[in-house]
């Protein structure tokens, strides 16, 4: 099977005397249709030689071959590697036209106009307990999501042992009144004295002065005359006496104002401590975390609410060191969120970080110095409260012309 049947002179092969050798069919043709259908197939592709089968005999140019049918090309095989060649050519495209590799052939392009950033959503958080007093929650009246203006009431401790210390400072503070009031009549009084006691001396001194003279006349004794003189230095010496009555006095008052002055800061302050009892938000925002329940015992560092700000948030990401440059604080940027597809928030950089931050930041080697990166806050008005915390964003800023 297989081999040629070259005999010349036999029956077969007298129909076949004038053919060439290079037209002989192999002997597993056995009917004539196959052999004509070989002859021809031969005689049309003799110049680049025909594959009848596998592992059939192959006729060229030369000779009489068996080859295995992958040598040579069918129409499949030609499919196949025009398809790879396809590929191929494409792939080159694509590469050649990515921009490292394009601006390592034909040189660096223009400059990028946009850089688009990826973070996250942030916002300011208030931890919020009670300071300087502690007590048993007795009020509890919002929950978690609810929204509060500044100064809402958010919780209330037990105010009582705080209240009856304010009555009790409260009371001592009005005897220290009562007090001051007394020591200013004394002092009124002192002075009252003290201006008799001026208008007795000077009685005395001019009752001392008419007797020396009529002594020196001759018209009243020495007695007399001394007597008049002895009046009047008692009364200088009782003069003294109620001026420093009068200094005594006066400094009881000052005594007794500094009382009430105390006593009045001990009432502001137990005041001041009963309103600590009251939890209040402090600016407007959204409650976000419910850390406490009614009846557990609160104090200093304990938290009870936290707060999130919700109308002005900020979005943190990184800038590539090769951008840092065409960038500049307060430049409007625009911030969209996979949350909200479509909607755009205008915003600005309100922050660039002053040192740069490695990727990873514990590895500091030569070839990551491209690596270098650069913290920078996007400001973004949010009044709908649509951007919430911890939610990821894309960060789009148009970049400044080089060398500006």
């Amino acid at each position: 099977m297989g081999q040629t049947d070259v005999r010349a002179g036999s029956a077969q092969g007298a129909g076949r005397a004038a053919m060439p050798a290079l037209y002989a069919v192999p002997r597993r043709f056995s009917t004539a249709a196959e052999r004509r259908w070989l002859r021809d197939a031969a005689r049309r592709e003799r110049p680049k030689g025909v594959w009848i089968k596998p592992q059939a005999a192959i006729w060229t140019d030369s000779a009489l071959v068996r080859r295995p049918p992958h040598v040579l090309p069918s129409a499949v095989n030609r499919r196949l590697v025009l398809g790879l060649a396809v590929l191929a050519a494409a792939t080159a495209a694509a590469l050649i036209a990515s921009t490292p590799l394009r601006d390592l052939l034909l040189g660096r392009g223009e400059p990028a106009r946009r850089v688009v950033l990826t973070g996250n959503v942030e916002a300011h958080e208030s931890m919020l307990s009670f300071s300087n007093v502690q007590g048993t929650i007795t009020a509890l009246p919002f929950d978690e999501g609810r929204q509060v203006r500044a100064g809402t009431v958010l919780a209330k401790l037990d105010d009582r042992v705080y209240r009856r210390q304010l009555r009790i400072d409260s009371a001592a503070r009005d005897v220290a009144r009562d007090q001051l009031e007394v020591a200013r009549g004394n002092l009124a009084a002192q002075r009252n004295t003290v201006a008799a006691d001026r208008a007795d001396l000077r009685q005395k001194r001019s009752d001392r002065q008419i007797a020396q003279r009529q002594f020196a006349a001759g018209a009243t004794s020495r007695q007399a005359a001394d007597q008049a003189s002895t009046a009047a230095r008692v009364s200088a010496a009782a003069l003294a006496r109620d001026r420093a009555l009068q200094r005594v006095s006066g400094d009881n008052v000052a005594l007794a104002s500094a009382n009430v002055r105390a006593a009045q800061a001990r009432v502001a302050l137990d005041r001041l401590t009963v309103a600590y009892t009251v939890l209040r938000a402090p600016v407007s925002g959204v409650l976000a975390v419910r850390e406490a329940e009614v009846g557990e015992l609160a104090g200093p560092g304990v938290a009870i609410f936290t707060l999130d700000d919700l109308d002005h948030v900020w979005v943190r990401a990184y800038l590539n060191e090769q951008d840092l440059g065409r960038v500049r604080l307060g430049e409007a940027a625009e911030v969209r969120a996979d949350g909200a597809p479509g909607h755009v928030w205008a915003g600005r950089v309100g922050f660039i970080a002053s040192q740069a931050e490695f990727t990873p930041k514990t590895v500091e080697t030569r070839a990551e110095r491209v690596m270098l990166v650069y913290r920078v806050r996007i400001d973004v008005d949010n009044p709908a409260h649509d951007l919430l915390p911890g939610m990821p964003a894309e960060v789009t800023l148009d970049l400044l012309p080089p060398g500006r």
